[in-house]
């Protein structure tokens, strides 16, 4: 019988890759000191293969482009599901959805601005929107930057899928490396509260896996009974089933927008690359019925977090191997100068705005926000767990809550990132203009938020790197 193995093929290297990974960090105290993820270590254990060895076995990244493509949206669809339970602390959600908010605009600054420089000097073929991918890779992860890099490709960007993932794997290794070296610096200028730097100083480092006979966490609760159907079954149903719900979607938007001719049909194929946004809020809305109809206890959180955490390192390490190595070489340049000046603003503003910005758990919150706005959440609540194991505070409740406002907030920013793109295929300056006049606005509205929630601490000590108590 001739089945397609092709899928499973690149889930089997992936998962192998993962598992290696796995003892390489409960075995290697560089990888513990730095508590690299394993995804990450797997991808780039799978790299050299699928760039040099695969080829001529007949296999390429096709499908691993798919996997980013498709897990990034499953794991939107099963973070969207979940209920959390948290009342009040407006205040400091509002404020974290502010920080995220300010990060995506300094980013899209950086990256634009320096790759319109490179279009007026030594680059003038550069694609306009390449520097897009610095923050799209940095804030909202690889699935996000290559999916929204392989719809540009259809304007001309060639590769533009695998050079998100390019920013992407270099956001990963920034915020592995220099989040520990921050983490450090903070212990040792006092920025931490001193019983947690001492913690710290005693912990033994975190080789990934639970010791043996040490009581095992509970990660998640069953909702129905097993002779029926198993929970993860039922929760798996729920996601995939929001999953079609969107493709479904989707299928109308591009019939519904064809009728607007060439500039409608692009709009849609554009509109693909972001089906996360489309699986998260139908998944919002599919949650809302569930509990209008009071049945939305069976769906359980634990599972639900499962589910993404599993496509999410899957997806992670895909991610990485898939990059093309030929198209790094070539745009070495570029992809060197906006990488180096995004981290460096990303992590100067962070601790910045953070210790003006809040008054509570604030050097907590400001790991894991360098962590999720350079790598992706898994690598902020990675950086959380050093300074908060037991996840005792509300900052990561608090970061979940924001991440829901700031989704809303930032589609019009999401959406504006194609308006380059048609400038460079039509010629019409009109969709530059725009461009600028929607970073324009966000500038507006960053600093009137952070100007109104900081108070007077907003522009206290401006040269201080850290504001003290």
């Amino acid at each position: 019988m001739n089945f397609s193995w092709s899928i499973f093929l690149d889930l089997g290297l992936i998962c192998i890759a993962l598992l290696i990974a796995t003892y390489i960090r409960s075995k290697v105290r560089f990888f513990q000191k730095f508590l690299i993820p394993n995804a990450l270590v797997a991808g780039f254990i799978l790299l050299p293969f699928y760039n040099f060895l695969a080829p001529r076995l007949g296999m390429n990244n096709e499908g691993l482009e798919n996997l980013v493509f498709h897990l990034l949206n499953l794991s939107f669809v099963a973070m969207s599901l979940r209920g959390m339970g948290m009342k009040g602390a407006g205040r400091r959600i509002f404020s974290s959805s502010v920080t995220i908010i300010i990060q995506y605009t300094l980013q899209v600054i950086v990256g634009f601005g320096l790759t319109l420089v490179f279009i007026n000097t030594f680059l003038p073929k550069l694609f306009p929107s390449f520097g897009f991918l610095m923050p799209l890779g940095f804030a909202l992860g690889p699935g996000q930057a290559f999916a929204i890099g392989k719809g540009w490709e259809a304007s001309g960007f060639e590769g533009g899928g695998n050079l998100g993932l390019v920013f992407a794997a270099i956001g990963y290794i920034l915020a592995c490396f220099i989040g520990i070296a921050l983490i450090n610096l903070g212990r040792k200028r006092g920025w931490m509260n001193p019983d947690l730097a001492k913690a710290i100083e005693q912990r033994r480092m975190r080789t990934g896996i639970l010791p043996s006979g040490e009581t095992k966490p509970v990660g998640s609760h069953l909702t129905t009974e097993t002779e029926a159907i198993d929970t993860l079954s039922f929760n798996l149903a729920v996601v995939l089933g929001v999953y079609l719900l969107a493709y479904l979607f989707l299928h109308l938007l591009t019939f519904i927008l064809s009728f607007a001719g060439s500039m409608g049909t692009q709009l849609a194929n554009n509109l693909w690359g972001i089906a996360f946004i489309f699986a998260a809020v139908i998944a919002m809305i599919v949650k809302w019925i569930f509990r209008a109809f009071k049945v939305d206890h069976v769906i359980d959180n634990g599972t639900l977090t499962r589910l993404a955490g599993g496509c999410i390192d899957i997806m992670v390490a895909a991610a990485i191997a898939a990059i093309t190595i030929v198209l790094l070489t070539r745009f070495w340049i570029p992809i060197l100068l906006i990488a180096v000046a995004g981290g460096i603003i990303t992590t100067i503003t962070v601790f910045w705005t953070v210790s003006r910005l809040f008054t509570d758990n604030r050097f907590i919150r400001a790991i894991m926000f360098y962590g999720c706005l350079t790598g992706t959440l898994s690598t902020g609540l990675a950086l959380l767990r050093i300074v908060d194991p037991d996840f005792k505070t509300p900052v990561a409740t608090d970061y979940m809550y924001a991440s829901g406002i700031t989704f809303v907030l930032v589609i019009p920013l999401i959406l504006m990132l194609n308006l380059p793109g048609y400038w460079y295929t039509t010629g019409n300056s009109w969709y530059l203009w725009l461009t600028f006049m929607i970073i324009g606005a966000y500038v507006i509205f960053s600093i009137l938020s952070y100007s109104l929630l900081a108070g007077k601490r907003g522009f206290k000590k401006t040269s201080s790197l850290w504001l003290e108590d």
